[in-house]
């Protein structure tokens, strides 16, 4: 699907937007890094930004989870590598919650 022809200003405008949608994704993350913000907290917010986030990256960026172990954890859940947090089904985000209820 070609994109439309944009204007300049239209392009600058949209390249704004996404600018801003990274840099509150990346403050997300920092926040969920640092142990400030709780994986329940997050998923209850119902925004775009949090949306759109995958499940693997928001498990990367909890403390003490890594690569491997994220991993693990999305196939111990059954839960797609590429899924988003928009697309998790009731089941899938329950079990999500339960797991980090426990933990935390």
């Amino acid at each position: 699907m070609a994109l439309p022809p944009l204007t300049p200003s239209q392009r600058a405008e949209a390249l704004e937007k996404a600018l801003a949608v990274r840099r509150e994704r990346a403050d997300l993350m920092a926040t969920l890094k640092s142990g400030a913000l709780t994986l329940p907290a997050l998923l209850a917010r119902e925004d775009d930004v949090v949306g759109k986030l995958r499940v693997r990256r928001i498990l990367e960026s909890l403390p003490g989870i890594g690569t491997i172990r994220a991993g693990q954890l999305l196939t111990d859940l059954d839960i797609s590598d590429k899924r988003r947090v928009q697309g998790l089904g009731a089941k899938q985000r329950a079990r999500l919650l339960t797991l980090f209820r426990t933990t935390d």
